[in-house]
């Protein structure tokens, strides 16, 4: 059966679905619509699932230990006071309230708040077991250790094609992709999908203290 691999972008999920080593890539309205992909084993989505109602999650802290010098690219998640608002000022606050010492979500986190949201609504309760939250530069480093430099860098971006041409069909795919998706946003999805199909055979790693937030969901990262 495939499984989904999942990235957010303005807005909308670009997705990759990878069945064997044939990937396709899917632009995707909403959270809700990344559920519906039919005949999917697992859901690997580049986004917080498991939210904490005070404090940070152990989770982020070890992705960004295990990375290195390249952990500035995984995010703290916002507590989930914050998803009640859109509005910036009030979401430092909120934060700043369930923190200590006090924090506030960055502005490049803020701009995540609504995709988090329409997530968090789309799982309902109790959310199910086969969506999974990854993170692309975790999978990419798994896949090869030589992947170091910036995603958004042409050296970085070989890197990353090297690394996924060993496990899946990553240039057919994007020469298919839909318009106008990023190239970086496709690579991010298909390593998310990598990452499902690693915990759809058994074989994932993960990072977190085996926490639950208070909808039940884990705060783990996986790949």
């Amino acid at each position: 059966m495939a499984v989904l691999g999942v990235d957010g972008w303005r807005g909308r999920w670009v997705g990759a679905l990878l069945d064997g080593r044939g990937v396709r890539l899917l632009l995707l309205p909403d959270a809700s619509a990344v559920l519906a992909v039919p005949a999917v084993e697992v859901v690997g989505i580049d986004m917080p699932i498991g939210l904490a109602e005070r404090g940070t999650r152990a989770c982020d802290a070890a992705a960004r230990q295990r990375l290195g010098r390249a952990g500035s690219c995984v995010f703290s998640a916002p507590v989930r006071a914050v998803l009640a608002t859109d509005d910036y000022a009030e979401a430092r606050a909120l934060s700043r309230a369930a923190t200590d010492p006090p924090r506030a979500p960055s502005a490049q986190t803020f701009r995540l708040v609504r995709a988090i949201r329409d997530l968090d609504d789309a799982l309902g309760d109790p959310a199910p077991e086969r969506v999974v939250e990854v993170h692309p530069e975790l999978a990419f480093r798994a896949l090869d250790d030589r992947v170091r430099d910036p995603k958004v860098t042409a050296c970085g971006l070989a890197q990353r094609l090297a690394a996924l041409r060993g496990v899946m069909d990553v240039d057919e795919a994007l020469l298919a992709a839909p318009p106008r998706v990023p190239a970086v946003d496709a690579l991010d999805a298909c390593a998310a999908a990598w990452s499902a199909r690693r915990v759809a055979d058994g074989a994932a790693e993960a990072v977190g203290d085996g926490s639950r937030d208070a909808r039940g969901r884990p705060m783990r990262i996986a790949w």
